[in-house]
């Protein structure tokens, strides 16, 4: 089962680079690098599923997903529809093989997310620097500021406590063990069927959407100290 990767934004008033070859690349890389990171969190914490699988590397090659990276994403774009929905190959792990038992799954769906914020905070330095020696162009600008933007998104959203999302994982470590087995993707398909996970995050799209925006929105303002142009 593939990973569901969604960014979900109002396109049509965010300012963002016009060549959508760009956008798409800045997608792509950013969810790639996101599931790398899950693989080398797995990694230290002693599963080599992921580089054993040719998995950890920058080469999308491995990561991509013909329709969930390229056709559907090129789709929504063009159709105007507002909003972005992505994925790419999950990087496999075997949480069996974690040393830490405990908090080796939470560390490895937190992994993702943290590298995109940790993107999202080297991005929004450069343009904090350029804000006071002004040595981008307004187009180079306008691109890093969308690289901010969609890792925060993308972070967030996958923070998300909704099973199959990083969040859902993370909260079951939080949780005693009779209410984190209600968080795994599995028990979410016994109980909803196969799309159940799907279902929910929609209905999380649909009616909360605003407010996450929102969250989001108030996010970029405070990493990059520029207003979030919509």
């Amino acid at each position: 089962m593939f990973k569901l990767q969604a960014l979900y934004a109002s396109i049509k008033g965010v300012t963002m680079p016009t060549d959508i070859v760009f956008l798409i690349a800045i997608l792509i890389f950013s969810i790639i690098v996101h599931e790398i990171s899950h693989g080398y969190m797995a990694e230290v914490l002693g599963d080599p599923t992921a580089r054993l699988s040719g998995r950890l590397t920058l080469n999308p090659v491995p990561h991509l997903d013909l329709w969930g990276s390229f056709i559907v994403p090129l789709f929504l774009i063009l159709a105007n529809a507002g909003f972005v929905i992505g994925w790419a190959k999950p990087v496999p792990y075997n949480p069996y093989n974690l040393g830490n038992k405990k908090w080796g799954e939470a560390l490895v769906a937190g992994a993702g997310p943290a590298m995109n914020i940790l993107i999202a905070l080297l991005f929004s330095a450069l343009l904090r620097a350029d804000a006071a020696m002004g040595f981008l162009s307004p187009s180079f600008v306008e691109l890093t500021s969308f690289v901010v933007y969609i890792n925060l998104l993308l972070a967030f959203f996958n923070l998300v406590p909704i099973p199959p999302l990083d969040g859902a994982k993370v909260l079951a470590s939080l949780l005693p063990f009779h209410l984190s087995r209600h968080f795994s993707a599995g028990a979410l398909m016994g109980r909803y069927g196969p799309f159940g996970g799907l279902l929910l995050l929609f209905l999380f799209i649909f009616f909360l959407w605003p407010f996450f925006f929102r969250f989001v929105t108030v996010l970029f303002a405070l990493f990059t100290g520029m207003p979030l142009v919509i």
